[in-house]
């Protein structure tokens, strides 16, 4: 529970834990920044580390000068396009065939992946551009792509793809309305919004697969 209430106090004060950060790390901070976006998207028992609220925290700081807004976004890059690489390649290297009772199969929840491999095999290649707009989804839709052989010259377009409008979208939305004052004053509500805005689509998906066929 103290785990789950720090990750809660992690993701909706990002700012001030960033502060701490910068002020402790200095520029080793962006090492810290790759490593939190890479082991988000690319180890999947870690889909709740912030991605999009991360991107537009560091893009407020960037605004005022603690970070440099173009190092920023090639690490935010780098470790968006190498972690969807890693997952592709565990979810090519374990399958569909991790047993539900393994101690794997207890920490991956099979109702997300499914839910992965429902949007994926719904919008095909797409979907890894889509995942990176949605917490979770954006985990597990690389690993179900490894897991279904997508071909892998054709993954890494749409990861590439992918990475440049999630993270240029995300850190550039933070980067010139992060320090607005009405945006900076309710910086928690405004990352819960995000999250909200970034679970939306997968919550109607769900939704409809759930209500969206009546028994006769």
């Amino acid at each position: 529970m103290n785990l789950i209430q720090g990750l809660i106090s992690f993701i909706l004060h990002i700012d001030e834990h960033l502060v701490d950060i910068i002020q402790i790390f200095g520029h080793w901070s962006y090492a810290i920044l790759f490593l939190i976006v890479f082991v988000e998207t690319g180890i999947v028992i870690f889909p709740f580390l912030p991605g999009d609220s991360l991107l537009f925290a560091g893009g407020a700081f960037a605004a005022v000068g603690a970070f440099d807004i173009k190092l920023l976004i090639i690490i935010f890059l780098a470790g968006a396009i190498i972690g969807d690489t890693v997952n592709y390649h565990i979810g090519k290297k374990l399958g569909m065939s991790i047993p539900a009772n393994s101690w794997l199969g207890k920490v991956i929840n099979q109702d997300k992946m499914k839910a992965a491999e429902n949007f994926f095999n719904k919008h095909g290649g797409k979907t890894i551009v889509i995942a990176r707009f949605m917490p979770f989804i954006r985990t597990f839709a690389p690993l179900v792509a490894g897991a279904s052989r997508m071909n892998y010259r054709y993954f890494i377009v749409y990861n590439v793809i992918g990475a440049i409008i999630w993270v240029g979208l995300c850190t550039s939305l933070g980067y010139i309305f992060g320090n607005i004052p009405i945006v900076k004053d309710n910086f928690s509500t405004v990352l819960l919004a995000i999250i909200f805005i970034s679970i939306l689509p997968a919550a109607i998906s769900m939704l409809k697969n759930k209500f969206g066929k009546q028994p006769v």
